[in-house]
Order: C-alpha cells, then structure tokens, then sequence
C-alpha cells in the first residue's frame, strides 16, 4: 500500500486525510476511488460472507458512492443486468452505511457504496467521505 498510495500521490490525487494502509481513498472530481489492501480477510466475510476468498486478483477493491440509500441497491441490479458478476447484494453495513459488491467483466472487484457520513456539493459531487 505505501508504493500504491505514493503512486497516486505523485500523481497528484488528493488522498483522504484518514488514509493508511489498512484503507485509503482518492477524492477525485467527486468519485472517492477506495483501495484497499488484499490481505484484508474481513473485506472478504463483509462483501461474500458464503464464499472463498479470491484468487487471480490484485486485491484493490474499487469504490463508488451513492448519493442517496437506495442507489446502492439500484446501481447493483444495473450493473448485474449490464454483465457484472455479483458478489454480494446491497445490505446494511455494521459501519452505518449501505453496500453491495461486484465484479466487472474483467474480474475487477467494485464496492457501491453509500455513507450518511459523506457530504455532496449542490451538484452532488462527493466532497467527503466522512
């Protein structure tokens, strides 16, 4: 995580202030792009509770925010219908917040996720997410 983390740094991608290598985030343009590390085990029991961990992957879990609840729940169904794999649907979450968990085509992990901790400007960018 420190070499990813510094990566998108030099970049120039604004990093969370709470970011560390247990979990950080990029706010970009309004989009929190999350990564988190792939030895994190309870990742997996949260996103697919009844499976294995995965194998074949990088372990970065992409994110992306929901403005509202609801929204988790309907741009899973949009994602399944568009060829995403589903891993685990849209529930409440012990952190307070909603997510659901799919995989794109590629195999490429996402996390939608909504927090009623994060905060949208009055075009409903993300400007924090908590």
């Amino acid at each position: 995580m420190d070499v990813f983390r510094s990566f998108y740094r030099t970049l120039g991608w604004p990093e969370l202030a709470n970011g560390g290598n247990s979990w950080t985030g990029f706010l970009l343009g309004g989009c929190l792009a999350g990564a988190l590390p792939a030895e994190r085990p309870d990742l997996t029991a949260e996103a697919a509770p009844d499976g294995t961990a995965p194998t074949g992957r990088s372990g970065v879990t992409l994110a992306c925010t929901a403005g509202i609840r609801d929204e988790v729940d309907s741009a899973f169904d949009a994602a399944v219908t568009a060829g995403a794999t589903p891993v685990a649907a849209a529930t409440d979450r012990s952190w307070g917040g909603r997510s659901a968990f799919i995989a794109d085509p590629e195999g490429n992990r996402w996390e939608i996720t909504w927090s009623p901790r994060a905060t949208y400007d009055a075009r409903g960018a993300l400007l924090s997410w908590g």
